[in-house]
């Protein structure tokens, strides 16, 4: 057993690793993916600063609810925000709110009515932080999915409108077989754990002094929950744009609900 309570070792050697890495990371983006370099080192600088902002407010979350409860609204406004970002067109944050709450929300609840989520502040959000980032991420690339794969069969939906059938109908045709690809991560990481992965969350469990089929207990609820999650917020997101309600940038779609 490590004497720490951390699977890796910190100091100094720690924050020369990431200012090497974090450039790398930017220079083989930009040469190989042609994607800006101030992009990746703007969210590792980013991710940075929010992390150091919850380490030190962490404590007085802990302790509040009324506190924890705005946090995690915090969490949800900003996971929209980014999700609405990445669909674009007229997806605002109050149309991306929607997958996000809807997966996140229920299975939360049913946590908390099981007793499996304790009644306390830190616990709330730590594992609703999880919840609503793996429903964020689905929503995201369901919407991008989607609105490609309605902008390349665009005829398609056009050919269905002309047979009769309802604008809703219509994108189904097209939108609905993709949708379940914005998954296929949640899948592979379930799939996967034990074999290809070990998550920090069981790692952690362990090196705190959780038996091992404890921390396999909890690991295991948090990737099947996560599965329930993000298959909430694809299926919200993708009635949304078969619906009309949602129309990435590059759908082309004419055909209004």
């Amino acid at each position: 057993m490590p004497e720490n309570s951390t699977l890796l070792n910190t100091g100094p050697a720690v924050w020369a690793l990431l200012a090497v890495l974090l450039p790398v990371a930017a220079a083989v983006a930009r040469s190989a993916l042609g994607l800006p370099v101030r992009q990746l080192l703007a969210a590792g600088l980013r991710a940075l600063l929010q992390l150091a902002g919850v380490a030190v407010a962490i404590a007085v979350l802990s302790r509040s609810a009324v506190l924890s409860a705005g946090f995690l609204l915090l969490m949800v406004l900003v996971a929209a925000w980014t999700a609405a970002r990445r669909i674009g067109g007229n997806t605002g944050v109050h149309l991306a709110v929607l997958p996000i709450l809807a997966g996140a929300a229920p299975v939360a609840g049913l946590m908390f009515a099981a007793g499996v989520l304790p009644p306390l502040p830190l616990a709330w959000l730590a594992v609703c932080g999880q919840l609503i980032g793996g429903a964020m991420t689905a929503t995201s690339l369901a919407g991008r999915r989607i609105g490609a794969e309605l902008a390349l069969r665009h005829g398609e939906v056009e050919a269905g409108l002309a047979l009769g059938l309802e604008p809703r109908a219509a994108r189904a045709l097209v939108a609905r077989p993709v949708a379940h690809e914005a998954l296929l991560p949640a899948l592979d990481q379930t799939r996967t754990v034990g074999m290809v992965t070990l998550p920090g969350a069981f790692v952690g469990l362990v090196l705190g002094g959780a038996s091992p089929i404890d921390a396999g207990l909890v690991q295991l609820l948090v990737l099947v929950s996560l599965l329930v999650v993000e298959a909430i917020a694809v299926a919200v997101l993708a009635f949304l744009a078969e619906s009309g309600m949602i129309r990435p940038p590059h759908t082309g779609d004419t055909a209004q609900a």
